[in-house]
């Protein structure tokens, strides 16, 4: 039997189940895995592998980490190993119009949303955002727009109030993973046409800054605690006392009714740090200050004493 040769681009931890998913296929030939290059990493600034490259080395597959793909050494790298797909998962390049004409059948994105909504950087970070109920992944053809391209497969999950980014996209990348082989699997048998999107419907995220973290304490408690889950892990949901800064990683909404002001801390105790908001109130259960660690609040503040008065900075 001919087998089916890809071209993996991908480069952090959520490309890697999709990886690892079309490796195991045994009429999938991955020909190559392009990857973004090493990058100094930590306190120490040692040069790190993208977690894509660490998963291709381990399956014995090449790698080709170049600064632009979008070059003379690029074209005629891919060009001479005649892939009938691409496959790309959150690679973190654009790909020019010539690279994308390269393969033989499609260049295929595996993309973190339920298309046309949520195109763009931050698609889970958009969902968890907004308290949407659901969101999924949706493959997809490549198009030189910005995932604009013409529809494959989608597949849809709920979202848990509860979860942060980093939950739902490690949910995400293994179901990314099962429905990037099922999409090629169905193309190659014939049967699977691509659909185009309906563009009037299309939203966009654009990737995210350090400053998008900042916590505004004047919304409501449900907005509070969806926004620190949509900036975990990355770039952490964030607010200042007294100077120092703090890190949020988790809290819940409470139904305590206060009339404080947004910000205002009223109780500190075994069960949480309790804030006032723009709409009922708030409890954290997991943070970080000065100290650089991650902790329960409890131990928090067994470390940490926050004596009350005391009140969050509103800008």
């Amino acid at each position: 039997m001919k087998k089916t040769n890809i071209i993996f681009m991908g480069t952090p931890d959520f490309s890697v189940p999709s990886l690892r998913a079309l490796a195991a296929q045994d009429n999938f030939n991955i020909k190559l895995v392009v990857t973004q290059p090493d990058r100094p990493k930590g306190r120490g600034k040692k040069l790190s592998f993208p977690p894509v490259k660490q998963t291709a080395l381990q399956l014995g597959i090449d790698v080709f980490q170049p600064e632009t793909l979008n070059c003379q050494e690029g074209m005629e790298r891919l060009s001479a190993l005649e892939p009938d797909y691409f496959v790309v998962a959150a690679f973190g390049q654009l790909l020019s119009q010539k690279i994308l004409d390269i393969p033989k059948i499609y260049p295929v994105n595996i993309h973190a949303s339920l298309l046309p909504k949520y195109r763009g950087a931050a698609p889970i970070q958009a969902a968890v955002m907004n308290m949407d109920a659901k969101t999924g992944i949706t493959t997809m053809v490549m198009a030189k727009g910005m995932d604009s391209g013409e529809m494959l497969l989608t597949s849809s999950t709920p979202i848990n109030p509860e979860e942060s980014t980093q939950e739902l996209a490690d949910r995400l990348s293994v179901m990314g993973g099962k429905l990037i082989v099922k999409t090629i699997l169905k193309i190659n048998e014939q049967n699977l046409t691509p659909v185009p999107q309906d563009h009037s419907k299309a939203t966009y995220v654009p990737k995210l800054e350090k400053s998008d973290g900042k916590i505004d304490w004047t919304r409501s408690n449900r907005a509070i605690c969806a926004h620190i889950n949509a900036m975990t892990p990355w770039p952490g949901a964030f607010t200042h006392l007294d100077g120092k800064r703090f890190k949020i990683f988790r809290a819940l909404p409470s139904e305590k009714k206060t009339s404080l002001d947004p910000g205002q801390i009223y109780q500190c105790d075994d069960t949480g740090i309790y804030v006032a908001t723009g709409k009922d109130t708030i409890r954290i259960v997991e943070l970080m200050g000065s100290s650089g660690k991650r902790l329960q609040a409890d131990v928090f503040l067994r470390g940490h004493k926050i004596d009350l008065p005391a009140r969050f900075d509103l800008v």
